[in-house]
């Protein structure tokens, strides 16, 4: 599913984020992505999404390299990952449903299917009760299972979550990392970066350790 092959990527002044990395995720794989801060974890993040891209090297994610994508290809590919925030990036003025929609809606689907789609995946995880309500009206593991529906609503065959658990306790975080496990179990990639090494013990996936842009650990 996510193959990197001496990937590097250097900002200003010759500084490396990633250096010479090669890594290979399986499709239908749950794999964690961890490391100290500044190790590289979001520079690569980045550019799975191809919100940037690399200085050296190649990124094949579901057999296409992403350099050779066309501006159309590149949005094709985007509807087909989904991505979860560590803030959760909901829409404080949107009610529930209206957030969970907000992807569909850019995309031009049809009003009815926005709303038939979003009632699903809210039903999955577990909040269509809520579907009307506001963000700020729920709690910060409410918040953030609506995110992860969002990030589900175009039925991504690649979800990828930065720091999904950052801002909740442990036993919300667990809960978190259960739902992610039951979404890679219905054949979706599962790509999280944290940095919570005991959660990753707790969850038992395969682990990718990043320090100064290179692997250093496979677990």
């Amino acid at each position: 599913m996510i193959e990197t092959r001496r990937l590097s990527k250097v900002y200003s002044r010759g500084l490396y984020a990633l250096r010479d990395l090669t890594l290979n995720v399986e499709k239908a794989e749950f794999v964690f992505l961890t490391g100290p801060s500044g190790a590289g974890k979001s520079t690569l993040l980045r550019l799975l999404l191809m919100q940037e891209r690399p200085t050296e090297g190649e990124v094949f994610v579901n057999g296409h390299n992403l350099a050779m994508l066309s501006r159309r290809e590149i949005q094709e590919y985007r509807r087909g990952i989904g991505f979860v925030f560590q803030d959760f990036k909901l829409i404080p003025s949107r009610t529930v449903v209206e957030n969970v929609s907000f992807v569909p809606e850019v995309l031009g689907v049809p009003a009815a299917n926005q709303r038939r789609r979003a009632f699903q995946v809210l039903k999955w995880v577990g909040l269509q009760h809520r579907m009307n309500s506001y963000p700020n009206d729920l709690s910060g593991g409410e918040q953030q299972r609506i995110a992860i529906a969002r990030a589900l609503v175009n039925d991504p065959v690649l979800l990828i979550a930065d720091e999904p658990t950052g801002n909740l306790d442990p036993d919300l975080s667990l809960e978190i990392m259960n739902l992610l496990r039951e979404i890679n179990a219905g054949g979706t990639t599962v790509l999280v970066a944290t940095h919570d090494r005991e959660l990753i013990r707790l969850v038992g996936r395969r682990s990718i350790t990043l320090d100064q842009g290179r692997v250093v650990e496979v677990g």
